[in-house]
């Protein structure tokens, strides 16, 4: 076995599991990553991934990653992190290898093109509330799940790890969730979603660490089952006469909603950052001040144009007012 296999199995368990404390979430996307270079790799020297060397992983065959990734698959910049989170790491277990690392540290991320957000108006968004059928099970959970959704802003790991003991419905109420980068925060509720909880709590039944939005078998929803959940309701929506279906909605989108809904309401930057959990206000003020194109026309509504001179006003002689509104 090459020096490369037990590097990477180090940096997976003592750096990042151990030392990082690194969120599922985040070992998923770095293995993922470390598979498809594997397996790129293999097929470009032969070897078998656990053959593989750090010599074998230069700069030249990274560079032919990158470029393979963002011309299949568009996710070059995600991958590329997870590639330089384990040269970092390499670099002070092998400083043999300190150039070819040094090399491929140097390969950059790359400036990408950078669209607006996406998020539903207020009609929309209770359109996609009021889709679940509220007669079955499901469309109950659905119901309060989307409400919470909406009005929290949680991202899809956070809502579907809520817990029944996550909740507090007495005064003060709020959700509590350990969320990226295992940040911990408490999100106020609505009294409108307050109620709707305490209703849907009351029939869900359970202990404090069951889920709080189950499946019918009491499991945990998956991601990629709140993201069917969204997808199903949103066609609901669109057929009652909706404008949703334009928006394609993702659990994400909803997070979105909840932001661009603060920030129209008048609350500052630094407070949404604070309810989604961001880490930097910049990151909040860069995605949702560039999507709310009414706050740059109340910016507009208060410069003066170009080609008007300042001046003070005069009234207009009632006589040539007269004939002007003719």
């Amino acid at each position: 076995m090459s020096a490369l296999a037990p590097t990477l199995e180090a940096w997976f368990t003592d750096r990042l599991i151990g030392q990082r404390h690194a969120s599922p979430n985040t070992i998923a996307a770095y293995r993922d990553a470390w598979r498809l270079l594997l397996q790129f790799a293999q097929s470009r020297t032969g070897k078998q991934p656990s053959r593989l060397d750090i010599s074998d992983l230069d700069a030249q065959l990274v560079g032919d990653f990158l470029n393979y990734l963002e011309q299949e698959r568009h996710t070059r910049n995600a991958r590329l992190a997870a590639v330089h989170s384990f040269f970092r790491y390499a670099a002070l277990r092998h400083p043999e290898h300190a150039l070819l690392i040094a090399r491929v540290l140097e390969i950059p991320t790359k400036r990408c093109q950078r669209k607006e957000v996406r998020y539903l108006d207020h009609a929309e968004a209770e359109a996609l509330i009021a889709a679940p059928v509220r007669s079955t099970w499901t469309g109950r959970r659905d119901h309060a799940l989307l409400d919470v959704a909406v009005q929290t802003g949680l991202r899809a790991s956070e809502l579907t790890g809520l817990r029944i003991g996550d909740v507090e419905l007495r005064t003060g109420a709020h959700v509590h969730c350990r969320g990226k980068g295992r940040k911990e925060r408490s999100t106020p509720l609505a009294k409108e979603t307050v109620g709707l909880l305490a209703a849907w709590m009351k029939e869900r039944g359970g202990s404090a660490g069951d889920p709080l939005f189950p499946t019918r078998q009491g499991s945990q929803l998956s991601r990629s089952a709140l993201g069917c959940l969204v997808a199903k309701h949103t066609a609901t929506a669109a057929q009652r006469g909706s404008s949703i279906r334009t928006k394609h909605p993702t659990p994400h989108v909803l997070r979105h909603t909840c932001a661009m809904s603060l920030l129209q309401s008048g609350c500052d930057s630094a407070v949404i950052a604070l309810w989604l959990g961001h880490e930097n206000v910049a990151t909040t003020q860069r995605i949702y001040l560039h999507g709310d194109l009414s706050i740059k026309e109340r910016a507009l509504e208060r410069t003066r144009p170009l080609n008007v001179k300042p001046g003070r006003y005069r009234p207009a002689d009632p006589l040539l007012a007269f004939l002007s509104g003719l």
